[in-house]
């Protein structure tokens, strides 16, 4: 069993998001350190890009405010090394294509597997088209980490049974973002994946409060929560941390 996997062992896995360097790549750090602290088994770090297609208007916010500030690929990984002495829980890069493609692959997940990325989600790349990273990602120990949504019907069982670390179930249809209402129709697309796999499948897209968090966990092995840490970074900027703590507190205490 993988690291990743071993996060959802005995329990349910709190996952959490974030956008590397909003505000700055200090403030990141630190919050990184503080969620773990607070209870997060897994934590995703989003790498800012200029396109973000999956993300709703929050994450769009933070991906700019974190380029406007000069993060870099490489002062993600320089930050991801030093967090890495401080902390054990898996760490993930959730990132697009032409990022990965821009920076050069091989040389991305070399950097993933040195500073301490356990995997990557690759927001747009298909299953299908997975073979793009999947020998360089097994070169370096890098799982590749993909996702299932309501509109994946008969591609379930091929995606779950080739997933690793978790497989990320989308609750809803559309981009990122806080939703008042979740669907529970998520329940038969897990019934179908746990069919096949015995990965773990944890639910994201939508969830932001402690009754949402726990009607997921119900059905799942874990919550990935991104947009309500995201929006309360906004709010707080480098006073972020408290906050953030308390809310991770909360969640992983609901589920």
């Amino acid at each position: 069993m993988n690291k990743i996997s071993s996060a959802f062992e005995g329990h349910k896995a709190f996952v959490a998001f974030l956008t590397g360097g909003d505000p700055d790549i200090e403030t990141t750090e630190k919050l990184i350190v503080a969620m773990a602290a607070s209870g997060a088994d897994v934590i995703e770090i989003g790498i800012p890009f200029s396109d973000p297609v999956a993300e709703g208007v929050v994450i769009q916010g933070a991906d700019e405010r974190a380029l406007a500030a000069g993060v870099t690929v490489d002062k993600l990984f320089q930050m991801v090394k030093r967090v890495r002495e401080k902390i054990a829980i898996p760490l993930l890069f959730m990132t697009y294509i032409n990022s990965i493609f821009a920076y050069g692959k091989e040389r991305f997940l070399a950097q993933c597997a040195d500073c301490g990325i356990s995997g990557v989600i690759v927001v747009d790349l298909p299953y299908e088209e997975r073979e793009e990273l999947a020998s360089a990602c097994a070169k370096y120990g890098i799982c590749q980490i993909f996702m299932i949504a309501p509109t994946s019907r008969e591609r379930v069982e091929t995606i779950a049974k080739g997933s690793e670390g978790f497989l990320y179930c989308v609750s809803s249809l559309g981009v990122t973002g806080v939703r008042s209402n979740i669907s529970m129709d998520v329940a038969g697309l897990i019934e179908q994946a746990k069919s096949v796999s015995s990965t773990p499948c944890a639910v994201g897209f939508g969830i932001s409060t402690p009754e949402q968090a726990r009607q997921m966990a119900a059905i799942s092995d874990g919550v990935i929560v991104g947009s309500a840490i995201v929006k309360l970074i906004a709010e707080h900027g480098r006073q972020s941390v408290e906050p953030v703590a308390a809310f991770v507190k909360e969640m992983k205490r609901a589920i």
